[in-house]
């Protein structure tokens, strides 16, 4: 693994002192600078850019808002938010304008430190994995996302009754760097997707339905938190609740949900597997896998069982994903697969949800 310089940007000189001493026992990391706060850290990046950041949101003269999309927009960087501002709507924001991961800064004690630590040594771990092209493109389709007003957009009519029942559903797996990714992938779908969409994110369990509200403000999809048994409608995007599992299962009127607990020992929760081969069983080539960024190989057994069953698979090119281990996952087991930038995927939903192809 490469080395990497860090950047610790914090307003408090205990918490800059804390964080650093931290960075500096952790292997793999050659260098640790300091910043007091956002303007200061601008300077830095300027002087000698780092290769990842750990952020504070509060802080005087330049918050931790302001400074990653001032930094998006100039030099993009690998940014990990650690932060006292744990409100929902502060770490989605962050997540957002550019943010790759969250980490609640601890209060105090040895126990919270020790945590911090493990969390830190996480991260570098994924920073180190991380495709640097990704952080390159474009990113104005998230980096103006306001959590207050949203962006106004086009939102499909409400279908007859007759309607509703989807030609095919998009099943979509994402961890590391997904939020970022599903809101682009969101704003690139169209208005007159016959689909609906069902995302497990690997996510704690209490952001999963601010997540859900924060993707239904994209426009076009109508997105909520999924509820067990629950049909699927065309148009509609469900996000598996965080600490769940979510499957399709049949019902007398189509496709419907189901929200489980986890089985004891699951590495992934929610499973991306377990709702990929569930769509596969139920849905064969009317199945659509598509797995976007994040570690680990979650989603390409699935991924091969919708592909067995005559459905179609696609993937985020691993070259733009920020994290391109569950793409190349899907590659190294042999799946036949379209590989695609996630600004590109939505056309190639389009194309695979219109009327010649069903």
């Amino acid at each position: 693994m490469r080395e990497l310089r860090a950047l610790v940007v914090d307003d408090s000189s205990l918490n800059r002192r804390t964080i650093a001493a931290i960075l500096r026992d952790i292997a793999g990391i050659s260098e640790v600078d300091v910043a007091r706060d956002g303007a200061d850290a601008l300077r830095a990046v300027e002087t000698s850019p780092p290769d990842f950041i750990t952020l504070d949101l509060d802080m005087p003269r330049l918050d931790g808002f302001e400074f990653l999309q001032l930094l998006m927009d100039r030099h993009p960087l690998p940014v990990v938010v650690v932060s006292g501002l744990s409100a929902k709507e502060h770490i989605f924001r962050a997540l957002e304008l550019g943010a790759i991961d969250f980490i609640e800064k601890p209060q105090g004690g040895e126990a919270p430190l020790e945590c911090l630590r493990d969390q830190l040594v996480e991260k570098v771990r994924i920073v180190q994995q991380l495709s640097p092209l990704a952080l390159q493109h474009d990113l104005a389709d998230v980096s103006g996302f306001d959590a207050e007003l949203g962006v106004p957009g086009r939102r499909m009519p409400e279908p007859s009754v007759l309607k509703r029942v989807p030609s095919k559903v998009i099943v979509v797996g994402a961890s590391t760097g997904g939020p970022r990714a599903l809101v682009t992938l969101f704003r690139h779908l169209r208005d007159d997707l016959d689909a609906a969409l069902v995302i497990a994110q690997h996510m704690p369990a209490r952001f999963t339905r601010t997540f859900a509200d924060r993707l239904d403000k994209t426009g076009v999809a109508t997105v909520s938190e999924a509820k067990a048994y629950e049909r699927l409608a065309r148009g509609h995007a469900y996000v598996c609740p965080g600490g769940r599992c979510i499957e399709i299962v049949p019902s007398d009127r189509g496709p419907a949900l189901r929200v489980v607990a986890p089985d004891q020992g699951s590495h992934y929760v929610p499973s991306v597997d377990q709702l990929f081969s569930s769509a596969a069983r139920v849905l064969g080539d009317k199945a659509i896998g598509v797995v976007l960024t994040g570690m680990g190989e979650d989603g390409a057994k699935g991924a091969r069982d919708i592909f067995s069953q005559g459905g179609s698979v696609l993937v985020e090119a691993p070259e733009t994903a920020v994290v391109s281990g569950m793409p190349m996952a899907v590659q190294r087991i042999g799946v036949q697969h379209h590989s695609l930038g996630i600004w590109a995927l939505g056309d190639m939903l389009a194309e695979l949800t219109r009327p010649s192809r069903r």
